[in-house]
């Protein structure tokens, strides 16, 4: 491959004329060498019938060219019925597509994929060559089993019974955060958000919660070294009964879709059917590999195995990862887990001030100079607006925003 770019530059150089059909070519070569082979499984055992799963592998970031092919695997875990879990299914990678701009190359493709804001109540994976994009809303969780048995978390819980932040988050929104109350006043059961009663922080669908339960997704994005790694994307029913090591310790050797099936089974001996019980394994492994997954973990770095994202805080996860990049595993390249917007976006605006075009920084429509309202400006009810300060929201975007974030207009009370 070096030779190839070698001789490349010195056809260049001497000014001869390179047809472009031959420079596209040698790019597509060169990209599906560097693609890993991507073997997965799916098991599930049903309770309420209300767990849905995505498996999409023939995905094109361009319509037409295989060379910009990206695959999908997500689970869905609904509550109070399976309409949304439905709906979220059929229509949320269009939904996701639709926000990123059109006519990217692959490097701005995947820089802005971690950064939409789009709600999902699902655990959402994009696996573009070597680099994985992670975006999750609720209790459900992705693990990565990398080679040499690190076990890491890719996702975030959101329950408000493990997940202080969020509990600040929602009661300063105005939200109040409580058990069950019974007869005489004892107190039963996990945490919920009321009114609604929801045990979750974020989620979409749940018209009857208040609007301080939102669909921001924690997003995550690292980049997988050649040795590759398992994927392990399962709904609460699973992590419900195991823990991030006993299920990933429960299936390594075994192919990906016999081991979906062994943790789904370790589960429910665990465990018993008290839940939708839904399991993805995705191998990412070299293309010149044999599709056999990689052999138990050594004794000797056993003790990575507690590198873990999940409950610590910020600092800890981004240390973490630091340590996980020196011993040669992963390369985080994004993590976001705020819901609010204006941190989400920052505080870029150079596109703004480069051109007279200002645009949307979620849906992405053009606007007047004079239509576009700061991200970072207080309530859309608020009279001190800075409309100069980057990036801008749409007037529908931002009605969105406020809800998202649980804001209401002056002396409107939430109850």
């Amino acid at each position: 491959m070096a030779g190839g770019d070698g001789e490349r530059r010195r056809r260049h150089s001497s000014g001869a004329m390179v047809p472009l059909a031959l420079l596209i070519g040698e790019e597509a070569r060169m990209e599906k060498m560097e693609r890993p082979r991507i073997r997965y499984g799916c098991a599930a055992q049903s309770k309420k019938g209300e767990d849905y799963f995505l498996i999409r592998t023939d995905c094109c970031r361009v319509s037409g060219d295989p060379s910009s092919s990206f695959s999908v695997f997500a689970v869905l875990d609904g509550h109070n019925g399976n309409a949304a879990a439905i709906y979220t299914r059929d229509n949320l990678l269009n939904h996701v597509m639709g926000a990123i701009p059109h006519g990217l190359g692959r490097e701005e493709w995947l820089q802005a994929l971690p950064r939409q804001t789009s709600g999902t109540t699902v655990t959402f994976v994009i696996i573009d060559g070597w680099t994985i994009t992670v975006a999750s809303v609720g209790d459900s969780r992705c693990i990565l089993d990398a080679q040499g048995g690190v076990i890491s978390a890719l996702t975030v819980d959101h329950r408000l019974e493990e997940n202080v932040e969020e509990r600040e988050r929602v009661t300063a929104s105005g939200g109040e955060v409580g058990r069950l109350s019974i007869v005489g006043g004892a107190e039963i059961g996990p945490l919920r958000c009321w009114p609604g009663g929801l045990c979750l922080s974020r989620s979409i669908g749940d018209m009857d919660v208040g609007e301080f339960i939102v669909p921001v997704p924690y997003v995550k994005q690292i980049k997988l070294l050649k040795a590759g790694g398992r994927l392990i994307i399962a709904s609460d029913g699973i992590w419900d009964a195991l823990t991030s090591d006993t299920a990933a310790n429960s299936c390594r050797g075994l192919p990906a879709e016999l081991a979906a099936r062994q943790v789904v089974k370790e589960a429910l001996r665990t465990r018993g059917l008290k839940d939708d019980t839904t399991c993805i394994v995705v191998d990412i492994t070299q293309t010149d590999q044999s599709s056999e997954p990689p052999p138990s973990t050594p004794k000797k770095v056993n003790r990575l195995k507690s590198f873990i994202f999940r409950k610590k805080p910020k600092d800890s996860v981004n240390k973490l990862a630091k340590k996980l990049s020196a011993v040669g595993v992963v390369e985080e390249l994004f993590e976001e887990g705020s819901a609010m917007l204006a941190e989400r976006l920052g505080n870029d605006s150079s596109v703004e001030k480069a051109s007279s075009v200002f645009t949307c920084a979620i849906c992405q429509a053009i606007l007047a100079p004079s239509e576009g309202v700061s991200v970072h400006a207080g309530s859309i009810f608020s009279t001190s607006l800075k409309p100069w300060e980057g990036p801008f929201l749409c007037a529908d975007c931002r009605n969105k925003k406020d809800a998202m974030e649980g804001k209401r207009p002056s002396g409107v009370k939430v109850l």
